[in-house]
């Protein structure tokens, strides 16, 4: 598999989720300022969540610079990643409960990349 596939896979994945993340809030129906009060906590969980997505996909981008070829465990841990971002938009939706459950689940999964990103690091960096 070419470098510039993955890059596209990972890119197209990357604009799904950011897409349903935005799409899980609702719009008010009052015109009024206050009619935005109840979405406060989803929108700046929303924009946490932006952040989050955004910076996995900048880091991403930078660490494909100096990636030549695609191996086998490079398309794995890829895949690993973007698991766990895929289940990003889940957890921003579950922010409207507010609960102790949805937030520590929302924390795991936010910690959670962390660890095949590393992977991804180290197998880019063996790769050189």
């Amino acid at each position: 598999m070419s470098k510039a596939r993955l890059e596209a896979f990972t890119d197209g994945v990357v604009a799904v989720i950011i897409t349903i993340m935005v799409l899980e809030m609702n719009v008010p129906h009052g015109v009024e300022p206050g009619a935005l009060a109840p979405i406060v906590p989803v929108f700046l969980s929303y924009v946490l969540s932006f952040v989050f997505v955004a910076i996995y996909w900048n880091n991403h981008h930078h660490m494909f610079h100096a990636v030549h070829h695609v191996t086998g465990g490079t398309l794995r841990a890829n895949m690993h990643l973007l698991f766990w971002l895929s289940l990003v938009p889940f957890v921003t939706g579950w922010m409207d409960v507010r609960t102790w459950i949805s937030l520590t689940l929302y924390v795991v999964v936010s910690i959670t990349w962390l660890v095949p990103d590393r992977r991804f690091e180290r197998l880019l960096a063996e790769d050189k």
